[in-house]
C-alpha cells in the first residue's frame, strides 16, 4: 500500500511538473509570436494587450495537461477566459492607433541601441515568466479534487467583484475621455472618485479570489501569485509608473492625489 501511495505521489508530481511545463511553454510563445510582430510595428507596448491572453494560454494548457477535476476547474476556467477577453480586448481598443506608450518609450531610449532585439527578453520574456507565475492559482484549482466548499464561494464572489470593479472604472475612463470636454482634465467622478486606480484594484481582488479558489483545493503554495500582482500593481508598472508620469506631466494631477486614494477605495479627502 505504501508504495502504491508512493508511486501516486510520483505520477501527480509528474503531472504537475508536465503542467507546469506547458504552461510555461505556452506563454514564452505566445510571447515570442508578439514580440515578432512588435518588432516590425516598433512598438513593444501590444504586449499589454497580450498580457492578459499569456495567463489564459498558461491555463489552458494547464487544463489540458491535467486530468479533468470536477466543478472548480470548470469555473476557474470559465472566469479566466472572460477577465482574460475583456481585458485584452479593451486594452487593444484603447491603444489602437495610438503611439507607444510613453512609459515603453523610456525604457526604448534607455536601452538602446539594438532595444529592438533587447526588447525580447527585457519585455516578452520576462512578461511571459511574470504570467506563468501567476498563473498558477489556475493550475492548482485545474488539479484539486475537493469538493467546492464556502472558501470557493468567497473566493468567485472576490473574482466577479473585482472583475466588475476594473470593468466600470474602465468605462467610465472611457466616457469621459470620448467627450472632447474634458480634454486636459482629470478624470475624478465615479469609482475615480474614490481611487485613482479602480483598474488597479479590481485587477488585484480578481486575482485574490483565484488564489481562494487554489487555497480551497489545497494550494495554499501559490500565494505568490496575488503578492506578486499586487506589488506589481502597487508598486512596480502599475500604480508608481503610471504617477510619476502623469504627475510630471499634468499639475492638475497632483491636486488629484492629494484628495483621493491611490489604491484602495476610500472617501475623498477633504470631504467633498
Amino acid at each position: 500500500m505504501d508504495a502504491m501511495n508512493t508511486m501516486n505521489t510520483m505520477n501527480d508530481m509528474s503531472l504537475y511538473l508536465l503542467a507546469l511545463g506547458a504552461g510555461l511553454g505556452i506563454t514564452l510563445t505566445l510571447a515570442a509570436a508578439t514580440w515578432v510582430v512588435s518588432y516590425f510595428k516598433t512598438d513593444v507596448s501590444i504586449v499589454d494587450a497580450m498580457w492578459s491572453l499569456l495567463i489564459l494560454g498558461a491555463g489552458l494548457a494547464y487544463a489540458a495537461v491535467l486530468p479533468a477535476a470536477g466543478p472548480r476547474a470548470d469555473w476557474v476556467l470559465a472566469l479566466t477566459v472572460v477577465w482574460a477577453l475583456r481585458l485584452s480586448g479593451y486594452i487593444a481598443w484603447r491603444n489602437h492607433g495610438e503611439p507607444e506608450d510613453r512609459r515603453y518609450q523610456e525604457i526604448r531610449a534607455r536601452n538602446q541601441p539594438g532595444f529592438a532585439w533587447k526588447s525580447f527578453y527585457l519585455v516578452f520574456v520576462l512578461q511571459a515568466v511574470l504570467a506563468w507565475i501567476i498563473s498558477w492559482p489556475l493550475l492548482v484549482a485545474a488539479a484539486g479534487t475537493a469538493p467546492l466548499g464556502n472558501l470557493d464561494l468567497v473566493g468567485g464572489a472576490l473574482v466577479i467583484f473585482g472583475f466588475l470593479f476594473e470593468t466600470v472604472g474602465d468605462w467610465q475612463l472611457a466616457r469621459f475621455k470620448a467627450d472632447p470636454a474634458n480634454a486636459g482634465r482629470v478624470m475624478e467622478r465615479g469609482l475615480w472618485r474614490y481611487t485613482r486606480h479602480p483598474n488597479y484594484f479590481g485587477e488585484c481582488c480578481v486575482w485574490w479570489g483565484f488564489f481562494l479558489f487554489a487555497a480551497a483545493a489545497g494550494g495554499w503554495w501559490s500565494l505568490c501569485s496575488p503578492l506578486l500582482m499586487s506589488v506589481l500593481l502597487m508598486k512596480i508598472t502599475g500604480v508608481t509608473l503610471l504617477e510619476k508620469d502623469l504627475a510630471g506631466r499634468r499639475p492638475a494631477y497632483r491636486d488629484y492625489v492629494l484628495r483621493t486614494n491611490a489604491f484602495f477605495p476610500g472617501p475623498p479627502k477633504g470631504g467633498s
